[in-house]
C-alpha cells in the first residue's frame, strides 16, 4: 500500500473517530455534506443515526428473511440494524469498519438493538473495505452508505464485493459521485475528502469500476444533485461555497453478480 493511501486512511479514521467520540459523549456529530433524506424513522436505536448518510440502500435492497447482509463502512450501525430487522432471526447482518471508535459505538448500540428488538443477528468486524474480513461467496446482499467514495482504491472495493457475494447476489450502494472534475485546489483538501467530496470519482469512472469488477445488470436507482449546505459550520460551504454547486450527486446503484 502506498504512502498516500496510508495518509488517506489515517485522515478518514481521525475524522470519523472524532465523530464517534462526540456521539459517545452525547455531543452532536460534525456537519457533513451528506444528504439526510436517507434517515430512517423506524430505527430501533436512534443513537446509530449520525447524519452521515447520502441515501437509503436498505430500502432499495428488498431484503428477505434468512438473507446474509454485509454493510461496508458500517459506522455506528444504522444500516446494519435496519437490515437485521428485515432478514429476521434466520438471517444475519454484518458490519465492517476500520475505525475503533466507530466499532465501539456500534457494539454498544448493538446491545441496545438486542434489548429493543429481541434480535441477536448483528455482528461488527474490524477491517478495510478493500480487504474484507469475509469469506468468498458467502453474502446475499452487500450495502454501503456514503463510504466507498472515501476509499483510496475504489476499484478494489468493488472487486472485493464481487468476491464475497454469492452467485446471483447483489450490491446496493448509496454514494457520492462527481458530475464534473473538481478544481485542482480542492481535490487534496482534507475537509472536503472527509466530507465525501474530494475523494469521489467521476460518475462514469465509478460505474466503469463496477462493470470491470465483473458485475452485470448495473442500474442507477436514485440520483440527486448535491447542493452545498447553508450552514456556515459546514466545511464544504466554508471552503468552497458556490464552486461546488452541481459538482456532485448522491446516487444509489444496484449491481448483480451473475
Amino acid at each position: 500500500m502506498s504512502k498516500p493511501e496510508k495518509d488517506i486512511r489515517q485522515q478518514v479514521r481521525k475524522a470519523y473517530g472524532a465523530t464517534a467520540a462526540k456521539q459517545m459523549s452525547c455531543c452532536p456529530p460534525r456537519p457533513s455534506c451528506c444528504d439526510k433524506s436517507g434517515s430512517a424513522t423506524d430505527l430501533p436505536v436512534p443513537e446509530a443515526e449520525l447524519g452521515l448518510s447520502c441515501g437509503n440502500p436498505v430500502a432499495f435492497s428488498h431484503l428477505s428473511p434468512g438473507q446474509v447482509v454485509l454493510d461496508l463502512g458500517s459506522g455506528a450501525g444504522k444500516d446494519v440494524f435496519l437490515a437485521a430487522q428485515k432478514v429476521g432471526r434466520s438471517g444475519r447482518a454484518i458490519g465492517v469498519d476500520m475505525t475503533d471508535e466507530m466499532l465501539a459505538l456500534a457494539r454498544r448500540n448493538a446491545e441496545n438493538f438486542r434489548r429493543a428488538t429481541g434480535l441477536d443477528n448483528v455482528e461488527f468486524r474490524k477491517g478495510y473495505i478493500e480487504d474484507l474480513p469475509v469469506e468468498g461467496d458467502s453474502i446475499d446482499v452487500v450495502i454501503s452508505n456514503c463510504v466507498i467514495n472515501l476509499s483510496p482504491d475504489k476499484p478494489k472495493v468493488f472487486r472485493e464485493v464481487f468476491r464475497v457475494l454469492k452467485n446471483g447476489g447483489k450490491m446496493v450502494v448509496s454514494d457520492i459521485v462527481l458530475n464534473r472534475a473538481l478544481p485542482p485546489e480542492l481535490k487534496d483538501d482534507e475537509d472536503l475528502y472527509s466530507a465525501c467530496i474530494a475523494g469521489a470519482l467521476l460518475r462514469e469512472d465509478y460505474l466503469r469500476a463496477i462493470r470491470q469488477a465483473g458485475f452485470a445488470r448495473i442500474e442507477v436507482l436514485a440520483d440527486k444533485t448535491y447542493a452545498p449546505s447553508l450552514d456556515t459550520a459546514d466545511p464544504v460551504t466554508c471552503k468552497a461555497g458556490a464552486v461546488l454547486a452541481g459538482v456532485a450527486s448522491s446516487v444509489t446503484v444496484m449491481a448483480v453478480k451473475a
